[in-house]
């Protein structure tokens, strides 16, 4: 598929914010499902491009920055397999493909965050002799040259795949063996899998598994649609909200010295005990 000058230059955006929001994380444009989703919108690949931001987010789900660890880059991997999937032409028989080479697209997008993030420690320093001279102006320049470099650090590599066209792009994607592809996507499923469990794992509490559970079998009923499950999981969440509020009412009249350890939102409990 062929994209013309507007849409070229829409696509650049949507990257470059991307890129911007990888860092600034306020209106998650870096989220594999909203990056994705943009780009189809702009293109007029809406639902392959849906279908990959998707698969992409359960990907990415639980991939966090811990420590010194960084994860892989979740933003170069959303827009460049998107890319690659609407100049592939193959719509959603290309979804596979595109979420085959987008995690070995999201691990090499660490080399891009070392570094802009070795450049940004530069810019800090100047800053700080900015700040030293008391000039608020260059501390507003310097920090609008760190948050667009962030930018460009996805943004850059976007134009280069959209400079190569869809025919290298479909090329490159039937040169592929069948063997690398199926592969690929056995792994990025077990990375789904391990994400996922990972989230489980950091909100799993003895109160909240009966949920779980009980959503687990709910999702198995293939006459339930999304609009019915939400319906349920919001009246689920209202009984558990007006369970917790009676048990703290009566906990904080009860024995115990008034201690409500335990009683009422166990994640508020655990919260206040970290």
């Amino acid at each position: 598929m062929q994209l013309n000058f507007i849409q070229v230059i829409l696509v650049l955006i949507v990257a470059f914010l991307a890129g911007m929001e990888g860092i600034l994380d306020e209106f998650h444009f870096h989220q594999p499902v909203i990056a994705c989703t943009l780009i189809g919108l702009v293109t007029g690949n809406l639902i392959p491009c849906l279908i990959l931001g998707g698969t992409l987010q359960m990907i990415a789900l639980g991939w966090a920055n811990i420590g010194a660890a960084v994860v892989p880059d979740a933003a170069l991997a959303s827009v460049a397999s998107a890319i690659i999937l609407v100049l592939g032409g193959q719509g959603t028989k290309g979804v596979g493909s595109a979420i085959a080479i987008a995690v070995p697209l999201a691990i090499a997008g660490l080399l891009l965050t070392i570094i802009a993030r070795t450049l940004a420690t530069a810019i800090v320093h100047i800053m700080d002799r900015a700040a030293e001279e008391g000039s608020f102006a260059k501390i507003d320049f310097w920090q609008w040259v760190a948050i667009c470099m962030q930018g460009l650090r996805i943004a850059i590599p976007a134009g280069l795949i959209l400079a190569v066209g869809a025919g290298p792009v479909r090329s490159l994607l039937g040169m592929m063996p069948a063997w690398l592809t199926d592969g690929l996507s056995i792994g990025g499923g077990m990375v789904v899998a391990v994400g996922y469990a990972m989230v489980i794992n950091m909100i799993a509490t003895r109160e909240v598994w009966p949920f779980f559970a009980l959503g687990f079998v709910l999702a198995t009923i293939q006459q339930l649609t999304l609009i019915a499950l939400g319906a349920i999981a919001v009246s689920l969440a209202l009984l558990y909200i007006a369970v917790t509020n009676n048990s703290s009412n009566n906990g904080g009249n009860g024995s115990n010295d008034g201690n409500n350890s335990g009683v009422g939102d166990p994640v508020g409990d655990i919260i206040d005990n970290y």
